[in-house]
């Protein structure tokens, strides 16, 4: 098939790796990165695939592909893009849909005290993570996790799948409408990153290990770094 997918990260790398063994044309967009942060701009320079760094549109697309992925992609795809493949476009999201749309939802998962995260495969629709549903998985969260550990352990258990999506999408599997209550988080570090004194020791805890993601800052208590639970336990006995 004729694939653009529109990725960052190594989930995106990942997925890349994958669809070129299937022996899939691929065209790729993606992002700018850092020394932090896998390097798809580099994996197709490497593998000599053609790709973008602006923004998926359908003037700037190469050829109206049979599907297009979407793995971590930081930009909200028009609807124009999405009727120009008839609705044969998904997007992966670290969250067990519908709780959870939007941005940093495993943090969120976090610091709320969930017991389980997850991954959801959707269709693209003109709302936030609203598609359907075509394959979702649980991951436990561990109370030793941090959002690095955490994130890591969803994006490569949800790889696991993505060759799978990609056969369901092809074959014109419709999906699941998503079922319960929804919840929506802003792009943006939850709470700017400040543990707030009303929170109870648990959720401060729950707090600190859901900012640990470096090079990103960590958690902040009256102004002054934390980056480990005992960091936080150590200094809140130094201030006594």
């Amino acid at each position: 098939m004729k694939i653009i997918l529109c990725g960052y990260h190594w989930a995106g790398c990942k997925a890349l790796q994958l669809l070129l063994a299937e022996g899939h044309t691929v065209y790729v967009y993606t992002h700018e990165t850092c020394n932090s942060i896998a390097d798809l701009e580099g994996l197709c320079i490497k593998k000599n695939i053609e790709y973008k760094l602006e923004k998926i549109s359908v003037e700037n697309m190469p050829f109206i592909p049979d599907m297009i992925c979407s793995v971590y992609y930081r930009f909200i795809i028009s609807k124009e893009v999405i009727e120009s493949v008839k609705g044969r476009i998904f997007n992966l999201h670290p969250a067990l849909l519908p709780k959870y749309r939007g941005c940093s939802s495993i943090a969120w998962a976090m610091i709320h005290g969930e017991k389980d995260c997850g991954f959801t495969y959707h269709y693209i629709d003109e709302g936030c993570d609203t598609g359907k549903i075509i394959l979702q998985k649980l991951v436990h969260i561990e109370d030793f996790d941090t959002q690095l550990t955490l994130y890591n352990r969803v994006m490569f258990e949800s790889m696991n799948y993505f060759l799978e999506v990609v056969r369901l999408v092809d074959e014109g599997y419709e999906g699941k409408e998503q079922q319960g209550e929804a919840t929506v988080f802003k792009r943006g570090c939850p709470m700017n990153g400040i543990i707030d004194e009303t929170m109870s020791e648990e959720m401060q805890e729950r707090f600190v290990r859901a900012m640990c993601y470096p090079p990103y800052p960590p958690a902040f208590y009256n102004n002054h770094e934390v980056r480990t639970v005992r960091e936080l336990q150590e200094y809140k006995n130094h201030v006594k």
